[in-house]
Formats: structure tokens, sequence, C-alpha cells
């Protein structure tokens, strides 16, 4: 007789609303040889809760013991995560347009304000009208058909940098403010798991 297995992978998050009874098939994929998969994937696993607050997290190991406990014949094997964060939906506010202007225009005056003090710093003005006489062998104070295409340069490098046009984007390749999102929420993931995991709550306690 072949042996009853099932083979079971965390999913990596998940979003609910409060209050909402999880299953196994909510948090997790599951696959196996038994006739009663679809049972299994509607057990009981997890009542959200108000004190969970915005955010829980499953340890694989608690969704084996009640697995033995509710199937003690069957046999399980865990892929992939070994936990599943929850993130609880809460009533979210609208979006305060004039607060998002407010940090728009403070972001562009203080990346302009970052630009000009770079420029300042290094010359730049001087570095064009030295260029200038190297190339025409003339001295003006403003030369302006290097100035302009450098400046133009300057924008259209940073669009290229970061690869995006609004919500255009020229490529598949990450721009670096991505990667750099991407890799603090990582760490953010990690932090919850250690710190919101019951199961590491009673090992400390």
């Amino acid at each position: 007789m072949q042996d009853e297995k099932v083979y079971l992978r965390l999913k990596k998050k998940i979003s609910v609303d409060s209050n909402q009874l999880l299953r196994l098939g909510d948090i997790s994929y599951l696959t196996g040889n038994i006739s009663y998969l679809n049972k299994v994937e509607n057990l009981k696993i997890y009542q959200i809760t108000e004190a969970d607050k915005n955010v829980s997290v499953i340890d694989g190991f608690q969704l084996l013991t009640t697995l033995v406990d509710t199937y003690p014949f069957l046999t399980v094997e865990l892929v992939g995560a070994n936990q599943v964060i929850v993130e609880i939906k809460k009533n979210q506010k609208k979006a305060n347009v004039l607060l998002i202007l407010i940090i728009w225009l403070l972001l562009c005056i203080g990346s302009a304000m970052a630009i000009m003090n770079f420029h300042y710093d290094v010359s730049m003005e001087e570095v064009h009208k030295g260029l200038y006489y190297l190339l025409t062998g003339d001295q003006i104070e403003k030369p302006l058909w290097i100035q302009i295409p450098y400046s133009i340069g300057l924008g259209l490098g940073m669009i290229l940098f970061f690869n995006h046009i609004f919500k255009k984007r020229f490529n598949e390749e990450p721009s670096p403010l991505e990667v750099e999102m991407f890799n603090y929420q990582q760490d953010l993931d990690n932090y919850l798991i250690y710190h919101e995991n019951t199961l590491n709550n009673q090992n400390e306690n």
C-alpha cells in the first residue's frame, strides 16, 4: 500500500481581512497522493483576532503539529519557506492629495539644492569655461553650448539610471532604487519573522 503523503509549501506573504479564519489552503500550496486533499486544504489553522494588530507570523512547525494531531497517519513534507507573514488589512484612509503635493515639492526642492550645491563645490562653471577654452581658444563667461547639453544630459542620465519615466519602463532590469526597496523589504520581512513568531517569543521567555 502506498504511503499517504502531502507536500506543503508555505506562501511567503498573504493579506487577509480582520477576524478572518485562516485555513491551510489560504496560507500554503498543497499537493499529494491522497483522495481527501480538499479536506486537508480546508483544515482550520488560525483565527485572526484584534490582538494580532497589523501583522502575524505562522510558523511551519505549528502547521505540522496541527496536521499530525488531525491526520496522524499522514506523511507531511514541508518544502520552501518555514514561515508565512500574514498582513491584516485595516480600514485604509484615502490619500491626502495636499500632503502628497507638499512632500513632492519638498523632494524636488531638496534634489535641486543637492545638485546645485554639488556643482558649486566642484566649480562646474569654471570647468565648463576651461573646456570651452580648450575647444575654441576663446574665453567667455557663459559657454551655453556646453552648459545646455550638459543640463539635458544630466536629466536624461537620471532617467536612464532609474529606468523609469513615470510608469514607463525601458527594460526588465530593475533600477537601483527598486533593488534597495527589495532589500529593505527582505530585511523587514526577516525582522517580522523573528519578532512576530510566537515560537521565538516562547523561547525568549
